[in-house]
């Protein structure tokens, strides 16, 4: 296994950004349960912090270099800081383009790995959870699944302006730094709601959702309505929740129970 961290230019954001990764390149066999995950190629997982959080948090706190030699995937952790992976609308400030588009690119130049939809997954936790649901209906045609855990889903509560939590962590300033006037809101591309509607509506293969969060978390009922609404859409995705709080006992326990579930219902190629 090979692991590391890279920093390099990234036009889209307009800075030295900073990438921690994990290769599951020459791993001693007996290190793994399921041999099978290794009768295929490698799968890609770009795997999404939380507010505050960097690059290295899931190799400190999460699991990061067990899911790759368990899984067989390639994993790359990029830092973002607080911007929800939203795009601005100008160079410098496009984060989801980041994500997507040129993170990927560098890294299929550097090391030679190639990134297509069957083979690249999308995950985070709570910021990062919103980032990947957003990024992944954004551009629906790089990945294969997303797996989101205690998502940021606050669009809602932005917009209707009910949840005064959502204010003592994002101040006003900053809550319409990235996205925009609450009254539109709903309505737009920072809508995940908005966004798989448009994308199902356009007749796009939309990646498979798994979506996860603790039933003592804050953030359980906004997860709840995403599940509902899913559900109503008919879409093709899986939901369970469990005794948990917003922490790394939980994130860590449900990136492996999200990885299976991708892996087995055949969204990533095994």
């Amino acid at each position: 296994m090979a692991s590391g961290r890279m920093e390099f230019h990234a036009d889209s954001i307009m800075q030295h950004a900073n990438f921690s990764f994990v290769l599951p390149n020459d791993v001693e066999m007996e290190e793994v349960y399921d041999h099978s995950y290794y009768d295929r190629e490698p799968m890609n997982l770009i795997l999404l912090h939380g507010l505050t959080g960097t690059d290295t948090d899931w190799l400190y706190g999460g699991v990061a270099q067990l899911m790759a030699i368990q899984y067989n995937v390639n994993i790359f952790m990029p830092t973002t800081g607080n911007s929800f992976y939203l795009d601005a609308g100008y160079k410098g400030g496009n984060y989801a383009t980041f994500i997507a588009e040129e993170l990927p690119e560098y890294i299929g130049k550097t090391f030679g790995i190639g990134f297509r939809k069957d083979n690249t997954m999308i995950g985070g936790l709570s910021m990062g959870g919103y980032g990947t649901l957003h990024t992944a209906l954004s551009y629906p045609d790089k990945f294969c699944a997303a797996i989101a855990l205690s998502s940021a889903m606050v669009v809602k509560d932005i917009a209707d302006d009910t949840n005064p939590e959502i204010s003592s962590v994002l101040p006003e300033k900053m809550k319409r730094h990235l996205f925009g006037d609450p009254a539109e809101l709903l309505a737009s591309d920072k809508n995940p709601e908005y966004l798989y509607k448009k994308v199902k509506a356009e007749g796009a293969d939309i990646p498979y959702i798994y979506l996860a969060v603790g039933t003592e978390d804050n953030l359980l009922d906004a997860n709840r309505r995403f599940r509902d609404f899913l559900k109503a859409e008919g879409a093709d995705f899986f939901y369970e929740d469990g005794p948990g709080r917003h922490d790394w006992q939980f994130w860590n326990k449900y990136i492996d129970r999200g990885l299976k579930k991708v892996l087995e219902v055949g969204y990533a190629v095994r």
